[in-house]
């Protein structure tokens, strides 16, 4: 069977029963990803200074924000309560627009 296009058309496949996951991670090994998101994390801060710190803060807020509004109370974050976390990324923005702002004062002066 082909398509208008002349394109055959592939029969679309069954879903596939779930396999065990716990069977499937325990024979893949270790992918240290986080590691690499982190590593380019710093990078970027490193590089932007206190503007990466500070875009970082805002899209963190950003994110719990929205996550408290639609009912989220525990984080997987260290601090646990979304309302503590919110706190601490206000503070990080706080200080970050603070040094952004004395570094491009030094720019300027």
């Amino acid at each position: 069977m082909t398509t208008p296009a002349g394109i055959p058309e592939r029969p679309v496949p069954a879903v596939p029963p779930q396999a065990d996951s716990s069977k499937a991670t325990a024979d893949a090994p270790f992918d240290p990803l986080r590691l690499c998101i982190y590593t380019t994390v710093a990078l970027i801060a490193w590089i932007l200074g206190p503007f990466a710190v500070l875009g970082f803060a805002i899209l963190g807020l950003a994110g719990y924000w929205r996550a408290h509004q639609a009912g989220l109370t525990r984080s997987r974050c260290y601090l646990g309560d979304v309302r503590l976390v919110l706190a601490y990324l206000g503070l990080i923005a706080v200080i970050a627009a603070v040094a952004a702002g004395v570094h491009v004062m030094s720019w300027l002066g």
